[in-house]
C-alpha cells in the first residue's frame, strides 16, 4: 500500500489534516472517502496508518490507528555534494540520488560550473528541489526525505563539514583509489560525504583544496562519463557497498 508523505504539521495525535496538493490529489484524483484506510509518512521516520473521518473542500481529515517508526540504521549515511548541473540536469540527479536513499545534499557552486543561481532566486530554486526529493521519496517508499542546502563553493562546503565524516571526491583524469576498494566506515552513526564535479571539472584550485583537507581522490575508471552519470553511478555503488542495496 503506498505511503503519501505529509509535512509533520499536518500530524496532531490522534488526528492528521491533509490540504494543499496532497487533499487535491486525495479527494478529485483518488476519491477517497470516509472510512477507508490510508498510511501517511510525515518523511521525518514516522508511518501512521490512519481511517478518513472527513473529506471537504478545506481539508481530509484522519484518526491515527497506528503509528510505526523507520528501523533502526544499520550503515553509515550517505551525502551527496553535487555541482551544480544545467537545465534539468540537476533535477534528475537530486530525483534519482533521493530514490537511492541519500541523507543530504549539498549542491556544490563550484569554479566550472555552467548554472550559477542568483541570490533572489535561491529560495525559489530550493523549494523546487524539496518538492522533487518529496515526491521521489514518495515514489521509493523512503522512511526520510533528504535534506537540501542551498548551493555553496567547495572551500565553504570543506569549511563548515563536521569532523568525522569520510569525505571522497570524484575526480577524472586523475590518479585514485577505486570506488570499489576505497575504505569506507562501518557503523551506522558515522557518514560518507561524497563531491562531485561539474561538466567542465573541478578547478586546480578546487583541487589543492582538498588536497590540503585530506580528502581522498577516488576514480571510476578511466572512462570520462557526464556529470549527472557520474553522480548517480557513485550514489549507486556506495549504497551497494553499504548495505543499502541489493
Amino acid at each position: 500500500m503506498p505511503v503519501f508523505l505529509i509535512s509533520p504539521e499536518c500530524v496532531t495525535p490522534p488526528t492528521i489534516s491533509i490540504t494543499g496538493d496532497l487533499l487535491v490529489h486525495l479527494r478529485d484524483s483518488l476519491r477517497v472517502a470516509v472510512g477507508e484506510t490510508l498510511w501517511f509518512g510525515n518523511g521525518q521516520g514516522s508511518r501512521y496508518q490512519t481511517e478518513i473521518t472527513d473529506v471537504s473542500k478545506r481539508a481530509v481529515t484522519g484518526r491515527i490507528l497506528e503509528t510505526i517508526h523507520e528501523p533502526p540504521a544499520h550503515a553509515p549515511r550517505l551525502i551527496l555534494g553535487p555541482s551544480l548541473l544545467k537545465g534539468e540536469k540537476m533535477d534528475w540527479v537530486i530525483q534519482k540520488a533521493t530514490e537511492l536513499g541519500v541523507s543530504e545534499i549539498l549542491p556544490i557552486a563550484s569554479r566550472h560550473s555552467v548554472v550559477q543561481i542568483k541570490a533572489d532566486r535561491v529560495d525559489h530554486q530550493l523549494a523546487r528541489w524539496q518538492r522533487i526529493a518529496v515526491e521521489a521519496a514518495q515514489q521509493s517508499e523512503q522512511w526520510r526525505v533528504p535534506t537540501i542546502t542551498a548551493p555553496q563553493s567547495l572551500a565553504t562546503l570543506l569549511k563548515n563539514r563536521v569532523p568525522g565524516i569520510a569525505t571522497l571526491m570524484l575526480t577524472e583524469r586523475r590518479e585514485g583509489k577505486s570506488l570499489q576498494t576505497v575504505s569506507l566506515p562501518k557503523e551506522p552513526t558515522e557518514s560518507v560525504l561524497i563531491v562531485i564535479g561539474p561538466e567542465g571539472g573541478w578547478s586546480k584550485e578546487e583541487l589543492a583544496q582538498t588536497e590540503q583537507s585530506g580528502i581522498q581522490p577516488i576514480t571510476l575508471g578511466p572512462h570520462i562519463l557526464r556529470a549527472e552519470t557520474a553522480a548517480l553511478s557513485t550514489v549507486s555503488i556506495l549504497q551497494s557497498r553499504l548495505g543499502k542495496l541489493g
